[in-house]
């Protein structure tokens, strides 16, 4: 799968563009601040509904404007699809070949991507909710099932949380009875959640081993461990028991949304031990292990995404990437440079052919 052609409007910076693109290496290339990145996020955007960067559409609108459009023309095989993406405040709609989706939910997984990007070491640096949310990602694109049982634990939680602030804002005795229907909810999807969260590991591990191994050259054991209270036979009994706890602190405090991904090198916390370097690797493992896991459960290759790659990895792990590319590794990739020669000489190094989109000024 790839995608041919990129429509722009008003989204960012840019005013208006179109780009035409190529299967394989596409390397998108121009000055810093001149809106690369940009063109990466509207394809992942198009893919995964939403800005891999900004936290509100409104903050995808060119300033000035009211409204966005992208639209996208992807192959696979012998199907072509247009997607359209509109925003006009306060509603964002997606469509397909003219349709528009009543759930953007069903969209999840038809266009995959993979973005490897700068700001991927806050899976690192930040809390537990930014990997429950990467990992959540991930799942969600290939098993429909999850992701209808996250949506509706999600909508649980923000009901029974409501519920709580409710009873002290207005000073009510807590009533059981009244979170019940939300705390079913809760315990039901959260078990669903849980389980395939456990099988994901099991499936994607080997993925991650691979990958790692193979940048780290085989010198250390890096690996993923899942920390869920779920896991205790008792949970149920903790959750319960943590009722006045709940009611003082006026939010839900036990449940599958306190998970958390341990990423461990030598069974050390990566966090605190891991030099930049490893934990470099460790990123682009994971976003490697990411792209193979999707390939073989969607039936699809992803589109990668390669965000100012060269400027932050040193020249061994740039080796190794480039390794992967002359092997074939991948579909197309889609790529952002500064410096067009460097790009220009490292595809001619791995004897790779490649399209380039040279951006020389503001859409």
């Amino acid at each position: 799968m790839f995608i041919e052609r990129l429509y722009i409007k008003d989204f960012k910076s840019y005013t208006e563009q179109t780009v035409e693109l190529k299967e394989g290496v596409n390397c998108i290339v121009g000055p810093n601040g001149i809106g690369k990145t940009n063109m990466l996020d509207a394809i992942y955007l198009l893919s995964m509904t939403k800005s891999a960067f900004s936290y509100t559409e409104q903050q995808n609108v060119r300033q000035g404007e009211k409204t966005f459009g992208i639209s996208g023309k992807f192959i696979h095989k012998d199907q072509v699809d247009t997607v359209i993406c509109q925003f006009q405040k306060p509603k964002k709609k997606f469509s397909v070949n003219g349709k528009e989706y009543k759930k953007f939910s069903d969209h999840f997984g038809k266009y995959p991507c993979v973005l490897i990007a700068p700001n991927d070491t806050d899976l690192l640096r930040e809390g537990s909710e930014i990997r429950r949310k990467y990992f959540d990602s991930v799942i969600s694109q290939y098993d429909k099932l999850y992701l209808k049982a996250l949506i509706d634990y999600q909508r649980a939680l923000l009901q029974r949380n409501e519920l709580l602030k409710m009873f002290v804002e207005k000073r009510q005795i807590p009533n059981r009875d009244w979170v019940a229907p939300y705390d079913h909810a809760l315990w039901q999807n959260g078990q669903l959640i849980h389980q395939k969260r456990k099988e994901f590991i099991t499936n994607f591990l080997p993925f991650f081993d691979e990958s790692y191994s193979f940048l780290s050259e085989g010198r250390e054991k890096a690996t993923i461990r899942y920390k869920s209270e779920c896991s205790k036979e008792n949970f149920k009994e903790i959750f319960e028991e943590a009722w006045e706890k709940d009611i003082v602190l006026q939010r839900t405090t036990k449940g599958i949304h306190k998970d958390d991904f341990d990423f461990q090198l030598e069974e050390l916390s990566l966090k605190k031990y891991g030099s930049q370097g490893q934990q470099k690797s460790f990123i682009i493992a994971l976003k490697l292990a990411q792209h193979s896991l999707l390939k073989g459960t969607l039936s699809k290759v992803p589109i990668l995404l390669l965000d100012d790659i060269f400027d932050k990895l040193d020249d061994n792990r740039i080796k190794k990437l480039l390794e992967l590319i002359k092997e074939k590794k991948f579909g197309q990739i889609i790529l952002t440079d500064a410096r067009p020669e460097r790009s220009r000489s490292l595809m001619e190094e791995i004897n790779t052919s490649s399209h380039f989109i040279e951006i020389e000024h503001f859409g």
